[in-house]
């Protein structure tokens, strides 16, 4: 049997944006999310954690409106 294929939830569609725009897409291509430092993967949390924090807040203040 294959593997079966992972459905993409949209914290993974995050992830993916932001290791494309620091420029790290090509590398887990070729590697995978493993083959990364962890000073990459820090950098790519954090930025997951100021982005759902400022989509969190954006949220907030439309509904405050």
């Amino acid at each position: 049997m294959g593997k079966k294929k992972k459905k993409i939830t949209p914290n993974d569609k995050m992830k993916y944006e932001i290791a494309k725009e620091l420029g790290l897409l090509d590398k887990i291509k070729k590697v995978g999310w493993g083959g990364l430092s962890a000073k990459e993967t820090g950098k790519i949390g954090g930025m997951i954690t100021v982005r759902k924090k400022e989509k969190k807040k954006s949220k907030k203040v439309e509904k405050a409106e």
